[in-house]
């Protein structure tokens, strides 16, 4: 049953020219801002703790207490991650198309909130529409007098600077993010001492938050941190973007209140995504972007719970869910991602580097009916010197969590579909083909 918890980041979406200042002004537009302003910059900052309001980027870190870890200094930078890169994850892409002004606006809200000296957003550059429509957003409220010298007449100062991306996976790390927004090639740096809240951007204190994150700030001003903490149940508090792909009917994004709907809600409610195509089985499905391990039917009715997904042994990470019937063959979708992984890694360190074109090889031997069943093993073998233990969350070897991430898909398989790989090695064929 999907509450009826009036969307907050999507509330706009559909309007007419949703995109541009005028339809964003009819809407409330800046009000969030102007109450902001207001206020002295801590009290902002504390109804954002009381709104618990998680990280929408994928780490679901608390975006209050991130700010609290900014250290002291007199320049500090903002950095808003527009680099969405997981595949099938598509929210923040439709949120700069539709309503970026919403996006400028929290990223001031923030900005004031920590007292940031310059503000930064980061977007892939294959958006071009959305880069497009962020761009003039961002001439609109120069000319409007919300961003630039004495924001709506309030004294405080900021500029905002919209910066696109080459299009490399890695650059949606956060860290690597900073070295391509510095104009470097996009590596991952070494935390400690690269923390971007005590050394980030041009080595000076810096948050770096998710367009998500940012959207949700307006609303939590205008209505209070308590009333977004009023939604959804414990740390997952609020409403949430949730890309749904794969074989569902009615593949979208949808905006839902977080922890009290399920997985099977998001795949079969006819307002959501519909069933699965062909009214096929469910055979598995990702429930956060292709990093995440994948659940079976049998975890269909978990909560979208940041917790309960956690201690289930996978995560909510960038809101990605995707289904897969019964025709799906398992070992070319592991295969698929385990290609696309090793093909964005950035080759700073050998387990990433290596380990995932390894991988790479030996699934592709195994799709094409040219496996050992020993291969079984060199598998598991090869992850786990790339993610030892083979838990989640995985165990680093590496700079950044990209290479211990190679490994889920794969142990996922894996431990869920064993007979399929074993069919393919001892048929020497794909019996999906």
């Amino acid at each position: 049953m999907i509450t009826d918890a009036a969307p907050i980041v999507t509330a706009r979406i559909g309007n007419p020219q949703s995109w541009t200042l005028q339809s964003y002004l009819d809407n409330g537009g800046y009000d969030g801002v102007r109450k902001a302003l207001t206020m002295d910059p801590s009290e902002v900052q504390q109804e954002v703790l009381t709104a618990n309001l998680l990280g929408r980027g994928g780490a679901g870190f608390e975006a209050g207490k991130k700010w609290g870890m900014l250290a002291k200094g007199e320049t500090k930078y903002l950095v808003i991650n527009g680099d969405e890169s997981e595949p099938c994850t598509f929210k923040d892409h439709m949120l700069l198309e539709e309503d970026p002004h919403q996006i400028i606006e929290g990223t001031l809200i923030c900005a004031y909130a920590i007292g940031a000296s310059q503000a930064f957003i980061f977007v892939r550059g294959e958006f071009a529409l959305g880069l497009e429509r962020l761009s003039s957003a961002v001439n609109e409220a120069y000319a409007f007098g919300a961003i630039g010298r004495n924001i709506l007449g309030s004294g405080f100062s900021i500029d905002l600077v919209v910066h696109p991306g080459a299009g490399a996976y890695i650059c949606g790390e956060e860290t690597a993010l900073l070295e391509s927004l510095e104009g470097k090639r996009g590596y991952p740096r070494d935390k400690p001492p690269w923390f971007p809240a005590v050394k980030g951007l041009y080595s000076a204190p810096t948050i770096v938050n998710n367009v998500e994150t940012m959207s949700n700030l307006p609303w939590i001003v205008t209505n209070g941190g308590a009333a977004f903490a009023a939604l959804g149940i414990g740390r997952s508090t609020g409403t949430r973007l949730f890309s749904v792909s794969g074989h569902v009917k009615r593949p979208a994004n949808y905006e839902i209140e977080m922890a009290k709907h399920t997985f099977r809600d998001l795949i079969f409610d006819p307002k959501l995504g519909g069933g699965i195509r062909n009214d096929n089985q469910l055979k598995a499905f990702v429930p956060g972007g292709v990093s995440a391990p994948w659940f079976g039917p049998d975890q269909i009715d978990m909560a979208l719970d940041q917790d309960a997904v956690g201690k289930a042994g996978s995560m909510l990470g960038s809101g990605s869910v995707i289904a897969m019937d019964d025709t799906t063959c398992m070992v070319r979708a592991a295969w698929r991602i385990t290609r696309f992984f090793h093909r964005e890694s950035c080759g700073q360190c050998t387990p990433c580097r290596e380990g995932g074109g390894w991988l790479d090889k030996i699934m592709r031997r195994i799709e094409l009916g040219q496996g050992r069943e020993s291969d079984l093993d060199l598998l598991l073998d090869v992850c786990d010197n790339i993610a030892p233990g083979l838990g989640w969350p995985p165990q680093k070897t590496t700079i950044c969590v990209l290479g211990p991430s190679i490994p889920s898909s794969i142990t996922s398989g894996i431990k869920m579909f064993r007979d399929e790989f074993l069919v393919h090695i001892k048929d020497g064929r794909c019996p999906f083909a």
